[in-house]
């Protein structure tokens, strides 16, 4: 039976009601008698950025998984992409300031430059319509300045960058950049992407490989993720839902599934990607509004995997969350079945434990 949820938030308690009776993962009460829920808290909360909290990503030191980091933007025309250990401390010196309004991050595993497999670190700069890549973990620049984006466009809001995501194709390791911007046309070329791959100058330049995505107009489109190992991207029609594509150019630009579309407050935003197993695992969806997660299988249903019913609502205690970053890889004592990283409007990032946001609802790694 599906179940239509309504939020009501009293002196920072959460009231779940809902219109028919029966048990849920976010719902141990009948209709008569709503379930109050607190926000949870996070594990740790990072030192704040000068101006603006945006989007961050993980970046998993394999050879040492303690001293992964977290990446996240200070969105201003002064801003900067901040680097954070796992205790949410700055480190001040891979920390890049001077960036012109940087809005969206993510990374992406062993792009060859020069005969070398690198880590890399991709933000969309919106004021000059720039992608801008740096190496990881040192978070040298390789960009030579910056790669124009959505060239041709005609006026700012069609080029002004926001949402970003990185593909990196399992079978023949090439890696693209799939790329939103402020404003769009609603033909389904909304998005636009670039295959990323040595400049030859030991840098890296982006081709433009192909333009896709349904845009309803209502809103914009900013958050986008991909799931490498599946092959799909999904991205935030805001106040709409979430849209699912193919991510590899070659299978085509046909949409697959337009998800999360009923019991959000606001605005769909951040977009995260649990795995449980190569193909099991769970989407994580920024109601943000309502400062809370909808969780969706990432397999689908039995024999329809574009089929995404909500399986549970998570409330934590980020603000008004525009983006978010889930692992699953074990990472330190802390958080030893993943990390999930929350944007709040206090100029900070939250990390949270997967268990506590699992809960006894859904599986989680190393359980």
């Amino acid at each position: 039976m599906r179940k239509i949820y309504s939020v009501l938030v009293i002196a920072g308690l959460v009231i779940i009601l809902s219109n028919c009776t029966g048990s849920s993962a976010t719902d141990n009460a009948s209709a008569d008698q709503p379930a109050i829920v607190k926000a949870l808290e996070p594990a740790v909360v990072t030192e704040p950025v000068a101006f603006d909290t945006d989007d961050p990503a993980i970046w998993i030191n394999r050879a040492d998984p303690a001293n992964s980091l977290v990446i996240g933007t200070d969105k201003d025309v002064n801003g900067g992409l901040y680097v954070f250990d796992l205790d949410g401390k700055i480190v001040r010196d891979k920390t890049v300031t001077g960036l012109h309004r940087p809005d969206n991050v993510d990374i992406e595993y062993g792009l060859n430059i020069g005969g070398q497999a690198r880590d890399i670190a991709v933000v969309t700069e919106r004021m000059t319509h720039k992608l801008r890549i740096y190496s990881l973990p040192m978070m040298q620049p390789l960009d030579n300045g910056g790669i124009e984006m959505f060239e041709g466009e005609t006026g700012d809001m069609h080029r002004d960058l926001m949402g970003i995501a990185l593909y990196k194709n399992p079978l023949t390791g090439i890696i693209y950049a799939i790329v939103g911007r402020k404003s769009g046309p609603t033909d389904g070329t909304y998005l636009w992407q670039y295959k990323l791959e040595d400049n030859g100058n030991n840098g890296v330049k982006g081709t433009l490989v192909r333009k896709f995505g349904n845009y309803s107009g209502k809103k914009e489109i900013e958050s986008i993720a991909v799931d490498d190992q599946l092959g799909y991207v999904y991205y935030s029609d805001e106040g709409v839902g979430v849209r699912k594509y193919y991510a590899d150019p070659e299978k085509g630009n046909e949409e697959l599934a337009l998800l999360a579309t009923t019991g959000f407050a606001q605005d769909h935003e951040g977009i995260s990607i649990y795995a449980v197993t190569d193909s099991t695992g769970y989407i994580l969806v920024s109601d943000q509004g309502a400062n809370q997660f909808f969780i969706f299988p990432r397999e689908g249903t039995e024999g329809k995997p574009h089929d995404h019913p909500v399986k549970k609502i998570v409330l934590v205690k980020a603000q008004e969350s525009d983006g978010s970053e889930v692992t699953s890889a074990p990472l330190n004592s802390t958080f030893s079945h993943g990390l999930f990283v929350v944007m709040s409007t206090d100029k900070t990032f939250h990390y949270y434990k997967w268990e506590d946001i699992a809960g006894t609802d859904l599986k989680q790694v190393g359980q």
